[in-house]
């Protein structure tokens, strides 16, 4: 019961220390990092902020169609020099409510409210957008440190198998199997090998950095990639069709949304400028009181002799503007147009990169295949060759180029690997698809 207790307290322990563990400590995975990048990147926070910012334009133009109140009020003191006033000093007052309304602008305000809600939409979408692009950049820079980690992992293996052979070699130098000139070539070949060791863990820390500033991290915090377990059938997946990833993007892809709602919110802009060439009528209503001091100038209950209500209703009609309506009007039409462009230009750019990553992933997928087998004959050739250079009967140049060889093909196999689950990836999210689990 005893030996029950002392465990289950360990394991409280070891719970909440585990909970309490910060985040530079824990093993990012993929969806972890695209996680929490959605939520603390500062440009998609600041999107989030200007779609709400719309919303607020949104309201005030809404509330444009309703009446208008204004209460006002004004105090003064007038002075009278002249001998012949009975008191030379006055003070006055004024006390006004107004209201005002447009009843009709040619549907200018009903179509600014229409218009600001379609770019409240587009906002929105421009949200969604900036949080693709953000995961397209956490993809790209995670695949590529989990491809420099690996790059580590081979170069050090390959720097291991150099300080081996040094080793064996100077053994055989000393008992005179080799010259001298052979030793050096293998304690150069261990030199270099070591210094790829350093350039592939430099740029492990670079692609790290990368990570760490798409994720808003502290300098003081570090990160760790989690181990993946990626197979092969996850590196050769099916590929759907390219014309079917394409018009699954056009629905699924933001850009291509808000560009439609662009052209729209272009129209109602023109629609708007038209409506500078109809009459627009207001109407006004207002109540109003005052006063002034002095028994000479008036007798009285002030306030309600000098109450007053009026009411109002203005026709504006346009005649001669100096051509501001017709250029509005053209200018609005041409931006239209232009919108117009950019949207077709958008579907163009997206056709581009679409095809682009599925080329890349067709082409990355064969070069795995072809560079797996590559690296199975290397590996091969290499371990006969160290075998016969072991008993005499390869020189030190046969042996260097086939280890050289050895590690340029696993180098093949790593960048094909990580090409191929870094489009496929990239065609996922053209699809709206979520990110594969296993990394």
């Amino acid at each position: 019961m005893k030996r029950l207790l002392i465990l289950t307290l360990i394991a409280a322990l070891a719970a909440t220390r585990a909970a309490a563990e910060p985040d530079s400590l824990k093993s990012w995975t993929l969806n972890d990092c695209l996680d929490y990048a959605l939520e603390h990147n500062i440009q998609l926070r600041q999107s989030r902020n200007d779609y709400l910012s719309g919303i607020e334009d949104t309201k005030e133009a809404r509330a444009a169609l309703f009446p208008s109140l204004t209460a006002s009020t004004s105090q003064g003191l007038t002075n009278y020099p002249s001998s012949n006033a009975t008191d030379r000093n006055s003070y006055t007052g004024t006390y006004g409510l107004e209201a005002g309304m447009t009843l009709y602008n040619g549907g200018k305000l009903r179509t600014a409210v229409k218009r600001q809600q379609v770019q409240n939409r587009i906002d929105e979408l421009a949200v969604d957008e900036a949080a693709n692009d953000i995961r397209i950049a956490i993809v790209r820079a995670y695949m590529q440190c989990l491809y420099a980690a690996e790059a580590v992992t081979v170069n050090r293996s390959t720097a291991d198998a150099s300080k081996a052979q040094r080793d064996r070699a100077e053994a055989m130098w000393k008992a005179g199997s080799i010259s001298r000139v052979d030793f050096a070539q293998l304690e150069s070949q261990y030199a270099r090998d070591e210094y790829q060791v350093v350039v592939a863990q430099s740029s492990l820390d670079s692609y790290r950095l990368q990570i760490k500033q798409l994720l808003e991290l502290d300098i003081s915090d570090e990160i760790t990639l989690a181990e993946p377990s990626v197979d092969e059938e996850a590196i050769l997946a099916q590929l759907p069709s390219k014309s079917d990833i394409y018009a699954t993007a056009l629905e699924t892809m933001p850009e291509i949304a808000r560009g439609e709602l662009a052209v729209e919110a272009a129209d109602l802009e023109v629609r708007e400028a038209r409506a500078g060439f109809l009459p627009s009528v207001a109407l006004t209503a207002g109540i109003g009181t005052g006063h002034m001091s002095g028994g000479s100038f008036e007798s009285g209950t002030q306030i309600w002799n000098r109450f007053n209500e009026n009411v109002g209703l203005t026709l504006s009609i346009p005649i001669f503007s100096n051509r501001r309506n017709r250029t509005a009007t053209n200018k609005a039409r041409l931006a239209a147009a232009n919108t117009r462009l950019t949207w077709l230009d958008l579907k163009k750019t997206l056709l581009e990169e679409v095809e682009g990553a599925y080329l890349d992933a067709l082409s990355a997928q064969s070069q795995y295949v072809a560079a797996v087998e590559k690296q199975q004959y290397a590996r091969r050739s290499y371990e006969l060759t160290s075998e016969q250079f072991a008993v005499g009967m390869k020189n030190t140049v046969e042996l260097l180029t086939a280890q050289n060889e050895l590690t340029a093909a696993r180098q093949e196999v790593l960048q094909a690997k990580y090409l191929s689950l870094l489009n496929i990836e990239l065609l996922n999210i053209y699809q709206g698809r979520q990110t594969n689990a296993s990394y």
